[in-house]
């Protein structure tokens, strides 16, 4: 089969499982979480007469787009968990990965074709609210963001979702159960969305760099580069390049991409490889 052929038949097959999971009762489940989190959270940074803590800036369509970043990390990424934790185990456990395996088509397309499916099931939705977030954005402060700004908006969150997918289905390929496949999952989400911070108070303590007055520039640089190893602290970083130059990351903007590409590459490359060694 050429090229292009092999591309027609991991969209086709990515398709059909997305608009399975777009009306599955998962989703019911999640859109209300979705348009809550990050249609509310915009409209609130966004209201001039909001009382917000004073280190807490919104003054700009930018700032008010990385305040909200921190609620789609709570609830988008935690929907990649939702909607895929039971993609490969469930298939192993009820016969239908033996099924898959024997189909006339490269693993390599079946497990893009998998990563596809559940990346754009979650991306989708949240794309669709994160552009009313932007419109709600506009309503409160009479302004859009900038080309620049709104693409890195949207480029981004599809990055930090590509990211979570791939973790997600080395997760649930590693489970040989539906509850390791939830546990593994969710512990993969709150590692990096909820004990991150831990982690980061932790080395720093280890490493002689003081952790107890989070604004010092010596431990704000420590931490930015700490979060090049999160997936999560990649995608607020990629989105503080946007902002004022008082505001802008600690860390060469040089090694936010770098680590970006990497997250990008390593886990969906590493995904593809295990999919290649699976028995049913």
């Amino acid at each position: 089969m050429n090229l292009i052929g092999r591309v027609v038949t991991i969209w086709r097959i990515s398709w059909l499982e997305t608009r399975q999971r777009l009306i599955s009762m998962r989703m019911l489940v999640l859109l209300p979480v979705l348009a809550l989190f990050i249609c509310g959270s915009a409209w609130g940074f966004a209201d001039p007469n909001a009382d917000l803590p004073s280190n807490i800036g919104a003054d700009s369509v930018a700032s008010v787009l990385y305040l909200t970043s921190l609620f789609v990390l709570f609830s988008a990424t935690l929907g990649v968990v939702l909607i895929g934790f039971d993609s490969i185990s469930r298939r192993r456990l009820t016969g239908e990965l033996a099924i898959e395996l024997a189909q006339p088509i490269r693993r390599i397309d079946l497990a893009l074709s998998h990563l596809l499916s559940l990346w754009s099931s979650v991306y989708i939705p949240t794309a669709f609210l994160s552009g009313l977030a932007l419109w709600l954005i506009q309503r409160q402060m009479g302004v859009w963001p900038t080309f620049s700004v709104g693409l890195l908006w949207f480029v981004a969150t599809g990055m930090l979702l590509l990211w979570y997918a791939s973790l997600q289905l080395l997760a649930s390929m590693m489970a040989r159960d539906f509850g390791s496949s939830v546990t593994i999952g969710v512990a993969t989400w709150m590692f990096f969305t909820l004990i991150w911070l831990l982690v980061t108070v932790v080395l720093a303590t280890m490493l002689g760099v003081e952790a107890t007055d989070t604004t010092d520039p010596i431990y704000r640089t420590f931490a930015a580069k700490i979060d090049l190893f999160s997936p999560n602290g990649v995608y607020q970083l990629l989105l503080q390049t946007t902002l004022d130059p008082s505001q802008q990351p600690l860390v060469a903007k040089g090694w936010i991409f770098a680590a970006a590409g990497l997250w990008t590459a390593l886990p969906t490359g590493y995904y593809l490889y295990r999919f290649k060694q699976i028995t049913p």
